[in-house]
């Protein structure tokens, strides 16, 4: 029978990985994969020959796992650790938490009848990620496309997912990132920003007119994690005409919107972004 590349196991890539780090990399996981098949734990000779690892050097792999929570040893035995089904939980978060929040975005879309999307923070390439939406029917309109990252420093997903972050995260983004304007009403001075980020927390929304895309407009408001986090938020996007009309009423909309959905803990990153879609009708790609 052949053999797919995603039926290899962690322990068969341990005898071909390059390099010592690769070979620590390898035998890390196939450990990990040795004992979600291990209810009753394995001890380090049974581990070393499951992982096809010497015992030597898979036992300072293991003690690291000890360490860090991902596993427990007690009674010369390793079993899954805390931490191990903590990242287990989130891996799956990652995977329900768009199809938990859609019908609370398709209620928002059907109320405001404008474009809107579910948008979460990746803290590690600092960017906010356009992870699920949907269209306005109106022939006129702006859009993204699922997938789509944008700065944190502009639009009004990523100036609200920036705002509810903690000090040292706003301090360090802030140190690192170029304000490279998108518009001329982009915010570029550091000060100005920082000015922004405060009074978006204040109100709980972030306001963005013509910032990211020249005519579009959006406003966003978080999506509050069970610990009090924010890394993902609900966010309606318009044309400015339309937009500023309707403005107070579409804050009213997602407050009641974030309050349903907050609680329902999604992954500390952006969840995989779908495969792009699109819809007929007369678009201008931009959003805010």
């Amino acid at each position: 029978m052949r053999r797919t590349a995603s039926s290899t196991t962690a322990a068969e890539v341990t005898e071909t990985a390059d390099g010592s780090s690769g070979r620590s990399s390898a035998r890390l996981v196939a450990a990990l994969e040795a004992l979600t098949r291990a209810e009753e734990g394995m001890g380090l000779a049974e581990l070393s020959i499951a992982v096809g690892a010497p015992k030597s050097s898979l036992l300072g792999i293991l003690r690291s796992l000890v360490r860090l929570g991902y596993l427990a040893h007690a009674h010369g035995l390793y079993r899954l650790g805390p931490r191990s089904f903590r990242l287990a939980a989130d891996m799956l978060a990652v995977r329900r938490f768009p199809s938990l929040v859609r019908p609370v975005l398709q209620d928002l879309h059907a109320r405001t009848e404008e474009t809107v999307f579910l948008v979460q923070l990746d803290d590690v390439a600092r960017r906010v990620t356009y992870v699920e939406g949907i269209d306005s029917p109106n022939p006129v309109r702006y859009t993204v496309p699922t997938g789509t990252t944008r700065p944190l420093y502009v639009s009004a997903g990523g100036l609200m997912l920036l705002a509810f972050q903690d000090p040292a995260f706003i301090d360090t983004y802030l140190r690192s990132v170029s304000l490279d304007p998108l518009t001329p009403r982009t915010i570029t001075d550091v000060g100005k920003l920082r000015e922004r980020l405060q009074t978006i927390r204040r109100d709980g929304f972030a306001v963005s007119l013509g910032e990211t895309v020249p005519g579009a407009a959006g406003v966003a408001a978080p999506i509050f994690n069970a610990d009090g986090s924010v890394t993902a938020g609900l966010l309606i996007a318009a044309p400015i005409e339309r937009f500023e009309k309707q403005l107070p009423r579409f804050k009213r909309l997602l407050q009641d919107a974030t309050s349903i959905v907050s609680g329902i803990t999604p992954p500390p990153a952006a969840a995989g972004p779908r495969p792009p879609r699109t819809r007929s009708g007369r678009t201008a790609r931009g959003g805010d």
